[in-house]
């Protein structure tokens, strides 16, 4: 029974619902109309018809009473040849209820009694009209009746009454007719508004299926599944982008995952098989005592490698579950990069290297963590001293725009590759050639960098030419920078 209750049927329902509804009012609009209309018009035809009659009955005739029947030949010509021409048959009476002409055949030699209800209606100066069988017919009939008047010592009297009857037939054959196009026409709506919602609840629903089968397809660990555009732009449409922007999002995430993998067993596996050798070789003498020491040195550097590879990973879990804009203040950056500036001269003085360091002298109010921001300054200087030439000088330079205040960290070295550039903010992602160079380094440093800078919605810029590589990235001034500058 699910299948009953999808958006497909719930469509259809709604929509046969809704025609017809539509149907069914205007359906009983128009009847109504219709037969008001009908009633109406039937009404008015048989009383101005009976009305012409009296007015003939009362020409024809001095005295009402006497010279009606049989004995008046004129008025009986008169009256059969209208009842002919529209179909109409006239009953006249006088005022005491006898039945002085009928045009019915059906009538001649029956008793007619006429029921008191329309008598004393139109004795007593009333237009009667409605349906009704008077009595005397088998089935029900137009009836309208009107007095006659005459005059008599310049009194206006009633002396009779004018029946005006016709068959019902006309209105009950528009009636079916109208039944029959009204059923035709709902049919065949129906039949167009079930083509038309199958058609479109199978495009909605489609892309929706699919998303369902992705879906699982994804539970599945497959994250290749995409849903097929619409080709409309429409919700649907957007809903099937918006899908595959998370698929392509879920695959990206999984590929790093898996790289992440891959990478921290690398470089764990590095270190440990070191240390796991060496302390083997060591323990079954495989190492002359004479070697000993050098090997437990490079145990101890292994080891410590190691443990920095451990601090970095436990870093970067914090800083992805870090809200660094919950803690966002203003702070000097100058300052910051002044400390970085002395807590790195003995690695800059270790690789023979010289500072040019452009920062202002007054403070540069920015909005950030500040204990982030000088992480962020530290690991781009460190990385710039790594591989920068010996003897060259590295650059570290802040210029103060109007909204925004640029850090420049800048280094001499080896050109890196344009394809490259892009991979140096990734996870565990090292060079060849700083591979060769840094062998203490765990690929980790730029990630953080790149990180601290995404949750401070902040930007970052390399550049590298001619041996000259660039770090630039962006902080936000503080209100009253802004309005210094």
């Amino acid at each position: 029974m699910r299948r009953f209750h999808g958006i497909y049927w719930r469509q259809f329902g709604l929509t046969a619902g809704m025609v017809l509804l539509t149907l069914l009012l205007l359906g009983t609009s128009f009847f109504t109309l219709t037969y008001t209309y009908m009633m109406t018009e039937k009404k008015e035809e048989l009383v101005e018809k009976a009305a012409l009659m009296a007015e003939l009955d009362t020409t024809y005739n001095s005295t009402y009473d006497s010279i009606f029947g049989s004995q008046n030949l004129g008025m009986q010509i008169v009256a059969r040849a209208a009842a002919s021409l529209s179909d109409i048959d006239f009953l006249i009476w006088n005022s005491r209820t006898n039945t002085l002409l009928t045009t019915d055949a059906s009538l001649e030699g029956h008793s007619i009694t006429l029921p008191q209800s329309i008598s004393k209606k139109v004795m007593s100066g009333e237009i009667y009209s409605g349906i009704t069988d008077l009595g005397i017919y088998s089935s029900s009939k137009y009836v309208a009746g009107v007095p006659v008047y005459t005059e008599e010592s310049g009194q206006r009297q009633i002396r009779g009454m004018v029946l005006a009857v016709t068959e019902t037939q006309t209105l009950t054959e528009m009636w079916r007719a109208f039944l029959g196009i009204f059923g035709m026409t709902s049919i065949t709506v129906i039949l167009i508004a079930f083509v038309a919602s199958s058609v479109t609840a199978m495009q909605q629903t489609k892309p929706i299926k699919e998303m369902a089968a992705a879906a699982r397809r994804f539970a599945e660990g497959n994250f290749d599944a995409r849903v097929q555009s619409t080709g409309r732009d429409d919700e649907v449409e957007e809903l099937a982008e918006a899908f595959n922007a998370m698929a392509d999002s879920l695959q990206q995430t999984e590929r790093q995952r898996r790289e992440f993998i891959a990478n921290i067993s690398h470089e764990l596996k590095t270190p440990m098989t070191t240390i796991t050798g060496y302390a083997e070789g060591i323990l079954d003498g495989t190492i002359p005592r004479e070697k000993e020491e050098q090997y437990l040195r490079i145990i101890s550097d292994e080891s410590r490698r190691l443990s920095r590879l451990v601090r970095r990973m436990l870093e970067v879990s914090r800083l992805q579950s870090l809200d660094a804009l919950r803690s966002k203040s203003s702070f000097d950056i100058c300052e910051s990069m002044r400390r970085v500036l002395v807590s790195m001269e003995k690695k800059i003085t270790d690789r023979q290297l010289d500072v040019e360091a452009d920062i202002p002298e007054e403070p540069v109010l920015v909005l950030g963590d500040n204990d982030l921001i000088t992480q962020v300054i530290y690991n781009l200087l460190e990385n710039a001293a790594k591989f920068a030439r010996t003897g060259t000088a590295l650059v570290l330079r802040l210029d103060v725009g109007t909204e925004k205040a640029v850090v420049t960290v800048q280094n001499q070295g080896n050109t890196i590759d344009p394809e490259e550039i892009p991979r140096l903010f990734e996870r565990f992602h090292k060079a060849d050639r700083s591979r060769s160079e840094d062998k203490d380094g765990v690929g980790l440093g730029l990630y953080i960098v790149k990180t601290i800078l995404d949750q401070h919605r902040e930007h970052i810029q390399v550049t590298s030419e001619n041996g000259v590589t660039s770090f630039r990235f962006t902080m936000t001034l503080a209100a009253g920078e802004k309005n210094q500058h």
